[in-house]
C-alpha cells in the first residue's frame, strides 16, 4: 500500500538522490556530462537542504512510501506564478515503483492541497522538451500544453520546456478519478 506523507529533513538523502538520479536518467541530452557525472548529486543536496530547512510558506513537499520504504516525492509551490498559478515543481518516482500508481497518488495529494489552499489558482508544471515520457504521463492525466519557455540549467545550458496546465486543481482530481475508474473497469472485464 502506498502511503503519502509530508516530507521532513530525514528525507533529504532520498529526495535529493532520486532527483539527481532522475536528471541523470532523463536529461543526459541537455545537461553537461561533467555536471551529471560529478556535480548533480551535491548540487541537488544543497537545493533540497534549503527547501527542507527553510521552506517558503507556499511550499509543500510530499513523500510516497510503500511499506515504509521511500519510492517518490512531489514538490508544489502554491500561487507560484501570476499567470499560470500553482506549480508542481518536481514529481519523481523510483524506477521500480513506476506504473504502480505512485505518481498519480502524489499528484492527487498535491491537487487536493492546492484546491484547499490555492483554489483561485490554476495548476501547472514545466516539462523539458526531451522528456517525452513525462509529457505522455501528464497528458494522460488531462494536462494541456499551454505555452513554451526556456530553462537555464545549473550547468549553463538553455533548454526548451513546455508548460502544461490542468486549469483549476479540481480538473486534475477529476481526470485522476476518471483514469482510475477506467483502469478498474478494464481490470474487472
Amino acid at each position: 500500500m502506498i502511503t503519502i506523507r509530508e516530507a521532513n529533513l530525514d528525507d533529504l538523502a532520498n529526495i535529493s538522490g532520486l532527483h539527481a538520479q532522475s536528471w541523470r536518467d532523463n536529461y543526459h541530452s541537455v545537461l553537461a556530462a561533467d555536471y551529471l557525472e560529478n556535480k548533480v548529486f551535491a548540487e541537488r543536496e544543497v537545493v533540497w537542504t534549503k527547501r527542507l530547512t527553510t521552506p517558503p510558506s507556499n511550499q509543500l513537499v510530499l513523500v510516497a512510501e510503500v511499506d515504509s520504504i521511500f519510492c517518490g516525492f512531489i514538490c508544489v509551490l502554491g500561487g507560484n506564478h501570476p499567470k499560470y498559478g500553482t506549480m508542481i515543481d518536481n514529481l519523481h518516482v523510483m524506477s521500480a515503483s513506476k506504473g504502480q500508481g505512485t505518481g498519480s497518488r502524489l499528484l492527487a495529494a498535491a491537487a487536493s492541497w492546492a484546491l484547499t489552499n490555492y483554489s483561485e489558482h490554476d495548476l501547472y508544471l514545466e516539462v523539458l522538451e526531451c522528456n517525452a515520457k513525462a509529457m505522455g504521463f501528464y497528458q494522460a492525466k488531462g494536462a494541456k500544453h499551454i505555452d513554451t519557455a526556456y530553462w537555464h540549467t545549473p550547468c549553463g545550458n538553455k533548454v526548451k520546456e513546455f508548460i502544461y496546465s490542468w486549469g483549476g486543481p479540481d480538473n486534475l482530481i477529476k481526470n485522476l478519478v476518471k483514469t482510475l475508474t477506467k483502469n478498474l473497469a478494464e481490470n474487472v472485464s
